[in-house]
């Protein structure tokens, strides 16, 4: 070996070194990348663990509500008590059936009238109120669903939603919490949203992009069924405390109805008490003094199986029908203030469509109609629709359809439908633009030994 050899291989690093150095990095790179799945892991179980806290069941109500006018002690996540979780996802009938529970009663009061006061201690009439308990126990399950539906609305119904989600919202809870099944249960009719001037019947249609705002008075009419037993009720939603008066009248005029109702009670009688507490309100608006006036072309209205209107119609203002309330009816008893001219029309894109309980049988030509008029028959029944369920995947209804039910091309065929007297539109109802009206309604039943307002929750 020369001298020269010798320096090189004295200034060259062993090979070996080289690798064990390099080992030694990759395993260091292994144990932070180590560390870090771990993190992520623990991180990923927090958040697990956090989720799942907030969906357990049970627990102590303390949320209140966006909106105004609803009751000082009540929390909008009250279903907590009935061991549901928040937000509610366990369907209502798991809550009380399978627990042996019993649905809660609505409030119970004695009918007016001094001919009615042996109801509460009749034999005869008791009798007759135990043979029912199965439909009350449908009722009484519709209204749960209500309550708890509305109460999760009432959580996240605020200034700058977008209509059409929280329709979407409300509407998939509705399904969600009464186990939808076609018409055996689910939704009574679309969700009304109506805005200010707009009084009823007002639902986004797809492309609607109408945002709420802080100023808005929107009435939130939505229904439940079961069996066709339906709970149709409603509220007003306001942020802006200018509109308290109007409000404070609706609902002390809706309560009017409610405690003057009752078995062998003239319909007019209703109208006349409900009036009188109405146009007793007055409302300051811009430096301009209203009187509340009732909207005397909107009524209250009897309820019958799958049949929203049932014949009777209850009146909010004095004077109309002498006919009498009967024993075993349903009515929803419902109130429109305004501080327009009390009188509305109809205006605006309809949205809501519901087929003639006594339709005429006429021979159909169009192929599209037939097939959309079968598909109507099978999915809603005589139960309203709106043109968003058709435009769903399911058609309206999952259970009836599956995920292949949406209607393509449907408006001439349902024009159709309407033409020939099969399918009532509904739509919107307005008061003067520039006007606002609101709404308060609960479903009560007259049970032969008492009435109950089967609605009624610690919110209105």
């Amino acid at each position: 070996m020369t001298a020269e050899e010798a320096k090189v291989e004295e200034t060259t690093p062993p090979v070996e070194d080289e690798a064990s150095d390099d080992e030694d990095e990759a395993t260091n790179i292994e144990a932070v990348e180590g560390a870090e799945k771990k993190k992520k892991k623990k991180r990923k179980k927090k958040k697990k663990k956090k989720a799942d806290a907030s969906l357990q069941a049970g627990g102590i109500p303390s949320l209140k509500p966006h909106g105004r006018f609803l009751g000082k002690t009540y929390f909008t996540d009250y279903y907590l008590e009935h061991g549901q979780t928040n937000p509610p996802t366990i369907p209502v009938s798991e809550l009380f059936e399978q627990k042996n529970k019993e649905y809660p009663q609505g409030e119970i009061t004695p009918h007016p009238l001094e001919s009615n006061t042996y109801r509460e201690s009749s034999a005869e009439k008791r009798a007759h109120d135990r043979m029912q308990e199965d439909i009350y126990a449908k009722v009484r399950q519709a209204a749960e669903v209500h309550r708890q539906v509305r109460s999760y609305a009432q959580s996240f119904i605020k200034p700058g939603i977008k209509l059409t989600d929280m329709c979407h919202m409300l509407e998939n809870k509705n399904r969600e919490l009464i186990q939808e099944d076609g018409l055996r249960r689910g939704i009574g009719f679309p969700t009304g949203c109506s805005l200010n001037h707009v009084a009823a019947h007002y639902t986004p249609n797809t492309g609607d992009d109408t945002v709420l705002q802080y100023d808005d008075v929107m009435k939130i009419d939505f229904g439940c069924q079961i069996d066709g037993r339906i709970i149709d009720s409603a509220w007003t939603v306001a942020f802006n405390p200018r509109y308290d008066p109007l409000l404070d009248a609706v609902k002390e005029a809706t309560e009017a109805g409610i405690k003057t109702s009752g078995i062998d009670v003239r319909l007019c009688d209703v109208g006349e008490a409900i009036q009188e507490v109405m146009e007793s309100y007055e409302i300051e608006l811009d430096g301009k003094t209203y009187p509340v006036q009732c909207i005397r072309n909107l009524n209250g209205h009897s309820i019958g199986p799958y049949q929203i209107h049932a014949g009777k119609s209850v009146p909010i203002v004095k004077g109309g029908d002498t006919t009498k309330m009967e024993e075993d009816e349903m009515y929803a008893i419902e109130t429109f203030g305004t501080t327009g001219r009390g009188y509305i029309v109809e205006d605006l894109e309809c949205s809501h469509y519901m087929k003639n309980f006594h339709a005429p049988h006429v021979p159909l030509r169009l192929p599209r109609s037939k097939k959309l008029l079968a598909h109507i028959n099978k999915t809603f029944g005589t139960l309203a629709f709106c043109r968003r369920w058709l435009e769903r995947d399911d058609g309206g209804s999952a259970a009836v359809n599956g995920s292949k039910g949406k209607q393509e091309k449907y408006m001439g065929a349902l024009k159709n439908l309407c033409d020939v007297g099969i399918i009532q539109p509904y739509p919107p109802l307005v008061d003067v633009k520039g006007s606002y009206t609101a709404q308060y309604e609960h479903t009560i039943m007259l049970r032969p030994t008492c009435k109950e307002i089967v609605s009624r929750g610690d919110d209105y």
